[in-house]
């Protein structure tokens, strides 16, 4: 699973159900995956991609291997198509968090087994997964639904407009100029969206927000963009989502992010600690999301 748009609707759905399956049923996947290894590569430092993934194959009998790129011979010249190839014949399926995405789709060219995008600088499958199955916790569905993304048109936003366009979730991204999702990706995620009668768009209108089931940001500074810091927090400062945008949501709205944040900046502390929040149920949400595209691949 490099990138959502790989998935048919249908089986987008069936990952869904089954997450929900295993985090209402955890026993009855405890040895679904026996005798199997995930190869875990990291580039980026991480806390719920690490932990959540170690935990998923834990839990389903499997075992997680964790590697950092600096661990490995790619730190000294190796190429990513031997690397591949190599964990291939030793595990059963590699994740991998890294910055360039041409990274996870030339591990995948070169693999002859899963391979997995625990998260690049172009895609975040997996947390868009997980948003889904929390959203469909909290409304029992997708389809008509609005999620109002404000803030950076990242890999965040793109993953979103895809799990939307296959869902059926209308996904509004709300970015200022120069900050807003990759045309290409806008693109594809629009043609998907022909499929399902989802409305995927793009705008620098805080309006937009205006009756969105879901309200959703992501730090206004990504690994890797430190040096941007000073002039991102100046041309994001205007899209902070507060108590005054939540009010122009739905008053059912619930709010969303991937975490880390960084309250009082892309978000609030009274909205990320509000009654509306739902970020700890999104943040276990990819274990069992996880979990099920593990299961869905490896078994």
């Amino acid at each position: 699973m490099i990138c959502l748009s790989d998935w048919s609707t249908d089986e987008i759905n069936h990952i869904l159900q089954l997450a929900a399956t295993v985090k209402q049923y955890p026993g009855r996947y405890s040895g679904a995956l026996s005798g199997k290894t995930l190869a875990m590569l990291f580039e980026k430092p991480s806390t719920r991609t690490r932990i959540s993934f170690t935990q998923a194959m834990v839990q389903t009998g499997g075992f997680p291997l964790y590697l950092s790129a600096s661990d490995l011979q790619l730190g000294r010249g190796e190429t990513i198509a031997d690397t591949a190839k190599v964990l291939s014949r030793y595990v059963q399926a590699i994740m991998a968090r890294t910055f360039a995405h041409s990274t996870v789709e030339e591990l995948a060219r070169f693999a002859t087994i899963p391979v997995i995008n625990g998260l690049t600088d172009q895609y975040h499958p997996c947390q868009a997964l997980a948003d889904a199955q929390t959203i469909q916790e909290r409304f029992g569905t997708l389809k008509g639904l609005t999620l109002a993304y404000v803030g950076d048109g990242n890999n965040v936003a793109h993953s979103l407009m895809m799990v939307g366009a296959k869902t059926g979730m209308n996904v509004v991204v709300i970015s200022p100029d120069n900050f807003q999702p990759d045309p290409h990706v806008v693109r594809i995620a629009k043609e998907a969206a022909q499929e399902t009668g989802a409305v995927i768009s793009v705008t620098s209108d805080l309006q937009a927000v205006r009756g969105a089931n879901v309200v959703y940001t992501d730090t206004w500074v990504s690994m890797g963009q430190d040096t941007e810091r000073e002039a991102r927090l100046k041309v994001f400062t205007p899209y902070q989502v507060n108590r005054d945008v939540m009010a122009m949501a739905d008053p059912k709205a619930i709010f969303l992010h991937c975490l880390p944040c960084h309250r009082g900046e892309e978000v609030s502390a009274e909205v990320i600690d509000g009654p509306q929040s739902a970020i700890f149920d999104e943040a276990e949400n990819r274990l069992h999301a996880q979990k099920a595209v593990l299961v869905h691949l490896l078994s």
